[in-house]
């Protein structure tokens, strides 16, 4: 359906609210709103004519405005205890500097209702300044509107995120299949340490499934969009719909998590305390390679790599590294600082106090690609040992996360 057809039919124009639930109470605490067109019984949503670039802006807006006052004037007396997610195309709010959009609003929601508006941009769609936007958005927000930051994922600008200061983090995992989670896993450890960090809560949408479900709880999503809970409607449903089957669902997710994270710390415990009594008999020092070397060959099962640092960082020893299934002596190591790495003089600090070993959490290796641990323990006043842990071993042993 062209522009035309879409602007010539406005009077099939309906709202549709899509519940948003939440998973401190599993029950619905907010709706999104969104304008369908009925066209010969097929449903079309409007959701992309707002950031339809070849139709110009005033029917553009005039679309948005119409579908803002569709669902606001139902919402006005049936949701009185909810949020209201409302769409907007950032693009459009600030030809007016937010004037016509904000008037709608205050139509129909009382000025000491305002809290419970969310207005969602996609700041990866904004073509504009910024600081004509956050400044419109920042006036919003003196009245207590929320802000929901749309479509967050790769193509995102985390710096401008960052400046919009939004309270909610949206996500869309609907594209996202179970084998893929692990390939994922990155972008959303990003974004919910974004989200922790500007003190926002992450809502995902698009859940379609049990597995996207599970993905958003274990991913620190706080409310939870899509067909898998609720599919958008013209009328709203009970709060508690589903709010025993919710319940049940996070219990079983809970106790699926509970149990890999018992395995992984009894893995993790077994791999610290072999590698600290493999060390301890050793009686370590950098000036002694063959003993490193020994130390290397015990440990094949475990390790590719095994090297030695003072306490600022610069290395004491050769590396030890397993290449081609043989250990080789690298010299040209020594001397080399890493102490601009994350967490190394943490570690180094936390070594010499705690009097115990390290272990990293999972990582890249910068030279070889690989995901690895490392564990670090103390084996003089001013010399630690460094033990990189290989994948196989990590994988074979379900420590790997």
């Amino acid at each position: 359906m062209d522009a035309m057809e879409v602007l010539t039919n406005l009077e099939k124009m309906k709202a549709y609210f899509q519940p948003i639930f939440s998973a401190d109470e599993h029950v619905v605490v907010a709706y999104e709103i969104s304008g369908k067109l009925n066209n010969d019984e097929e449903l079309i949503s409007l959701n992309a004519f707002a950031y339809d670039d070849d139709v110009p802006d005033e029917y553009r807006v005039d679309v948005e405005h119409r579908i803002l006052h569709l669902a606001l004037s139902q919402l006005e007396e049936e949701a009185k205890d909810f949020d209201i997610y409302l769409p907007c195309n950032a693009n459009l709010l600030i030809l007016d500097y937010g004037e016509s959009y904000f008037d709608i609003i205050r139509k129909y929601i009382s000025e000491e209702e305002l809290t419970r508006i969310v207005l969602m941009i996609s700041e990866h769609n904004f073509k504009g300044e910024f600081n004509k936007l956050n400044n419109i958005l920042r006036y919003f927000r003196t009245y207590g509107i929320k802000i929901a930051i749309n479509q967050v994922g790769s193509e995102s600008h985390l710096d401008y995120i960052k400046m919009l200061s939004p309270n909610i983090l949206k996500v869309n995992i609907e594209q996202l299949s179970y084998e893929s989670w692990g390939v994922q896993s990155d972008l959303f450890t990003s974004l919910g340490t974004l989200a922790h960090k500007i003190g926002a809560n992450m809502l995902f949408e698009g859940i379609d499934s049990v597995h996207q479900l599970q993905f958003a709880w274990k991913n620190g999503g706080r409310f939870y969009q899509g067909k898998h809970l609720a599919a958008a409607q013209t009328t709203l449903i009970p709060r508690d719909q589903l709010k025993t089957s919710f319940k049940e669902r996070c219990r079983q997710f809970i106790t699926t998590e509970k149990r890999m994270l018992e395995e992984n710390y009894n893995g993790l415990k077994v791999l610290q305390n072999t590698l600290e009594k493999s060390v301890q008999r050793m009686k370590l020092g950098s000036q002694n390679t063959e003993k490193l070397l020994v130390l290397a060959e015990e440990l094949e099962e475990y390790s590719f790599r095994l090297y030695m640092c003072d306490e600022e960082g610069f290395q004491t020893s050769p590396n030890i590294m397993r290449i081609d299934k043989k250990w080789n002596i690298q010299e040209e190591a020594i001397n080399k600082n890493w102490s601009w790495r994350p967490y190394f003089l943490k570690t180094i600090i936390e070594m010499r106090n705690d009097q115990s070993g390290v272990l990293s959490d999972l990582y890249s290796d910068i030279d070889t690609g690989e995901m690895t641990r490392t564990f670090s323990i103390s084996v003089s006043d001013n010399e630690y040992l460094f033990i990189d842990i290989s994948y196989d071993y990590l994988y074979k042993h379900n420590i790997f996360r």
